[in-house]
């Protein structure tokens, strides 16, 4: 990925957004030549010359101060997620060849992380690392999300973008794919010269024209909290609660569950799947060897 390409274009596209009158500024005269905010009004509300705003649009953020950043966060009314992909895209500006590599991330999963996802049977519950590969699931989190398990990658990227299955399983494809690539930019943000995640980005884009349009946008979020709505191919439409965790001592690795309302159709959903989960893995053959959580 280019960082100054990146930075340009990040930068740009939150300029467009913000009008005049949302920024607080009065807007003279009908005839204006950009849809947001111009670069000299940006330069006014962060506090800094139009000269040395320009050179920081155009992917230049070498030098510049956490006070320089956090003032143009402001004006350009970044939220928590977008302010810290500006920070991230600074950081790597400001470092040495040698910081600036991909950092390591967990090669595999630590037995305790193994028997914390196991112990939790009544939620479901999946790890998955910063390239968007879900590496391991409780039971009930593999027949949750049986249709993307069912994808030979178990990517939840490819699986949403190149698997016809997806717009089904997921009720609000459209919301759910913009989050997903908005989660994207910002590890992509804060890991720009990971090849790996390079490699899936442009895969993507290659294949998938939703995918290129919403890359394109440039918008970042968390992944953090959030309603989840499946079809589920077995128990039908559900409606549950995520909430991801990241898991400190394993570096690039996250742990999601998933919760149902009490008293919901959807808890009701929830212990029909759990029961068909545990007829199906006592009916099915396990290979010899293989291991319980995988």
């Amino acid at each position: 990925m280019d960082h100054r390409s990146e930075v340009r274009e990040f930068l740009s596209t939150r300029r467009d957004r913000l009008t005049p009158d949302q920024a607080g500024l009065p807007a003279y005269g009908g005839n204006r030549r950009v849809p947001g905010l111009r670069r000299e009004e940006v330069a006014m509300l962060s506090g800094v010359s139009v000269d040395y705003y320009t050179r920081l649009e155009r992917g230049n953020l070498a030098g510049a101060s956490d006070s320089v950043l956090g003032s143009l966060a402001r004006a350009l009314q970044l939220d928590d997620a977008e302010t810290a992909h500006l920070f991230d895209l600074a950081h790597t500006a400001n470092a040495s060849p040698t910081a600036t590599r991909a950092r390591k991330r967990a090669d595999g999963l630590r037995p305790s992380i193994l028997r914390l996802l196991n112990a939790i049977t009544d939620a479901p519950a999946m790890i998955r690392n910063n390239y968007f590969d879900y590496v391991a699931a409780n039971q009930l989190g593999r027949a949750l999300y049986a249709p993307l398990f069912a994808h030979p990658a178990h990517n939840s990227a490819r699986f949403a973008f190149l698997d016809p299955a997806a717009r089904d399983f997921y009720v609000d494809w459209d919301k759910n794919t913009q989050e997903l690539v908005a989660t994207m930019r910002g590890e992509a943000g804060r890991n720009p010269y990971d090849k790996r995640l390079t490699e899936l980005v442009g895969e993507l884009s290659t294949r998938s024209e939703r995918f290129r349009t919403l890359w394109a946008a440039h918008d970042v979020r968390y992944h953090r909290t959030g309603v989840k709505r499946l079809h589920h191919p077995v128990v039908g439409e559900v409606e549950l609660t995520y909430e991801a965790f990241e898991l400190p001592a394993d570096p690039g690795l996250s742990m999601s569950t998933y919760t149902a309302a009490p008293g919901s159709p959807s808890a009701d959903a929830l212990r029909m799947l759990a029961s068909w989960a545990a007829t199906t893995a006592s009916s099915a053959p396990r290979p010899q060897n293989a291991p319980a959580d995988r």
